[in-house]
């Protein structure tokens, strides 16, 4: 409550800037202000206007009363009312003549349009302005030709809103279906960019190749292994073609160092874990070997050697761990650990 306060250098008494009060009778009045979007009247006389609606709910109203259709009481004793010396009343014969649009109030006994209460464009008068969405028309003596004249041309106010009535309608045209088809295709084409991928490493590991190149800089002649059979199987597949390098986003074409690690990795995790199934409950004997690598870091590599189902002695090579040194206990806590990892 400190923010509404103000503190007088002499007496020290404080003065409420914004009395509480004062602030609940605002949000009341702005919460009466506000169209509850389940109060949703069915004769175009009683209804609001879709302007008070909040804007969120705005599309859901329309297509509640689209789905609904316009208001036409058939069978309603039309009153009649005097115009130029003549009794005259609403002719439900008009129903005929415009069935997806005119609509009738009893309580204002007049005429409306369904489309131009839902979609009317604010681009001047025509045919009495806002007659048709707000006053309503009662004219009964030129109805039919008044009812002619505002449809109007292929460009009117009411033909517009007939578009946006079945564009909003018509699912394919909704941004959230653009969204899916896109979503579904950005999908579609990153399963073929990273297929493309996986298949490449995977061939130039069963080779025993190296992935990468001394210069993989656009300018290149010779971009690496694994760059060059990606563009060699894109050359050869046109749908492979359009995913991948230069056709790729900028930020996602699978092709950084980091992500070849990560589905070599990945490689290495499924085969090893193959090996292990094919292992089961079965006895087997390890095999170690100790040797340093280039950068004279000690390393073990570590193999399994086994019977399996058919009877063949298999040897399969597990991976290889970095350890501080080749003593016993160093060695047996790195195998122990390799074991552990594997379950």
């Amino acid at each position: 409550m400190d923010k509404y306060f103000k503190v007088l250098p002499k007496s020290g008494s404080h003065i409420c800037e914004k009395n509480d009060s004062e602030r609940l009778q605002l949000d009341a009045k702005r919460a009466k202000k506000e169209v509850n979007i389940d109060n949703r009247a069915s004769d175009p006389g009683l209804r609001c206007r879709i302007s008070d609606y909040p804007i969120n709910d705005r599309d859901d109203v329309r297509r509640y009363y689209l789905l609904k259709g316009p208001c036409q009481p058939k069978t309603h004793e039309f009153p009649r009312t005097i115009i130029g010396n003549i009794s005259r009343k609403f002719n439900p014969a008009w129903f005929e003549h415009f069935p997806s649009w005119l609509e009738y109030s009893i309580e204002k006994d007049a005429a409306f349009c369904l489309f131009c209460y839902l979609f009317k464009q604010e681009m001047g008068q025509q045919s009495g302005g806002d007659s048709f969405v707000i006053d309503g028309f009662k004219n009964w003596k030129k109805g039919f030709a008044k009812f002619k004249e505002h449809v109007g041309g292929p460009t009117s106010i009411h033909n517009r809103a007939v578009i946006l009535c079945n564009n909003l309608m018509d699912s394919r045209q909704h941004i959230d279906t653009s969204f899916h088809k896109q979503t579904d295709q950005a999908k579609e084409d990153y399963r073929t960019r990273l297929t493309a991928t996986i298949n490449c490493i995977r061939f130039l590991i069963r080779q025993g190749l190296a992935l990468r190149g001394n210069d993989e800089s656009d300018a290149s002649l010779n971009q690496g292994n694994f760059l060059e059979l990606l563009r060699f199987l894109g050359n050869h597949n046109e749908s492979i073609s359009k995913v991948i390098l230069q056709n790729a986003p900028e930020n996602h074409k699978l092709t950084a160092p980091d992500i070849q690690k990560d589905i070599i990795n990945a490689m290495a995790v499924e085969t090893t874990s193959l090996i292990i199934k094919d292992i089961g409950e079965n006895f087997f004997s390890i095999l170690l070997d100790e040797s340093r690598d280039i950068s004279t870091k000690e390393q073990m590599a570590i193999a399994l050697r086994y019977v399996d189902r058919t009877g063949q002695v298999i040897e399969r090579f597990v991976g290889i761990v970095h350890v501080s040194d080749t003593s016993a206990q160093s060695l047996k806590l790195a195998l122990l650990q390799f074991f552990s990892e594997h379950g």
